[in-house]
């Protein structure tokens, strides 16, 4: 991996990017760096290099999983899924294997699924990715710097197990709410390649020259939607569980924009030291950005047994998620 630290304009080089003094970005996303994957790699590389940090710390083997479950927007190709090619990498056994295009709220989608699976009985062990390899697709020119610039490449996973808990223990995954209101598709896309385009062919010279295969955003409809849909599904689910905010111990949002997370503490009536952020140097990594905060979260000693977290995610659909989360 490649660290990019964040200059006026993004430029490509065997380092990454260089930055010479605060830009506009930092001072408006709070992102001071991200790193980028090697030419070499693939998403499925980052999702191996993830899935065997998680299975070590777990102490379960590959041969023990049950499902894989791998969440992302920036696939090794356009099929199969990257969890097969993951699959693969780790030489487990025949088992299912599925990919979830849920953007930004991917990982938390993925975990209300893993969670289901191995509530019902029919699972026991469920490996759950979420990785991103954006630098390849990022269009690297002044025009598009408000959106490239925000996207980093990297990988989280949990190996969630399913265990005869003792009647006072309270559950991992406590409570869950998932959203999405496709009215906004278009707000946040990635137009082509693809057939909605009203085209004879699924890739073609004109979308490429009219730039249809890279991110285009509308950024004050997705700011303003993300404060408030983040804010409504923590007060839901809280509310669903008795609780208020005052009872969480630390909330990891989807890390996109610092003051997105910002103005949602400021909503919530939360001071900031009671979240936990890791945009300023990794940027948004949309399906990974979950994983990655509770690790870091973890790694800086703030994820104690019996502390109770909150997720939140909002990405493009548009997609939102909330969830409690009992360490």
């Amino acid at each position: 991996m490649r660290t990019c630290r964040l200059g006026k304009s993004p430029t490509r080089s065997s380092r990454g990017c260089s930055r010479s003094r605060p830009s506009g970005i930092e001072s408006r996303s709070g992102i001071r760096s991200r790193f980028w994957g090697e030419p070499s790699q693939a998403t499925s590389d980052l999702g191996l290099a993830a899935a065997q940090q998680a299975l070590d710390d777990a102490g379960v083997s590959p041969d023990a999983l049950d499902l894989i479950i791998f969440a992302t927007l920036s696939p090794d190709h356009e099929f199969p899924g990257s969890g097969f090619f993951l699959q693969k990498k780790l030489k487990t056994r025949d088992i299912p294997v599925f990919e979830l295009r849920a953007q930004c709220s991917g990982f938390l989608y993925g975990l209300s699924i893993a969670d289901k699976f191995i509530a019902s009985g029919e699972y026991k062990t469920v490996l759950l990715v979420g990785a991103e390899m954006h630098s390849k697709g990022l269009a690297l020119t002044p025009e598009h710097k408000d959106v490239s610039m925000l996207f980093g490449d990297g990988a989280g996973a949990f190996v969630l197990c399913g265990v005869q808990a003792e009647a006072s223990r309270r559950r991992s995954v406590q409570a869950m709410e998932l959203h999405a209101e496709g009215k906004f598709a278009q707000a946040l896309w990635m137009p082509g390649p693809g057939t909605g385009l009203g085209q004879a062919a699924w890739l073609d010279a004109s979308m490429l020259d009219q730039g249809l295969h890279y991110t285009q955003m509308d950024g004050p409809t997705v700011f303003l939607s993300a404060v408030v849909r983040m804010t409504e599904v923590i007060v839901s689910v809280l509310r669903r569980e008795g609780l208020s905010a005052a009872d969480v111990d630390l909330f990891v949002l989807h890390q996109a924009n610092l003051r997105i997370v910002e103005r949602v503490a400021q909503k919530l009536g939360v001071p900031m030291e009671r979240f936990h952020n890791t945009i300023e140097t990794t940027g948004n990594t949309t399906a990974a950005s979950i994983p990655i905060g509770l690790r870091s979260a973890r790694d800086a000693g703030r994820l104690a047994p019996g502390t109770r977290v909150v997720s939140a995610t909002f990405g493009a659909g548009f997609t939102w998620a909330g969830a409690i989360l009992n360490f």
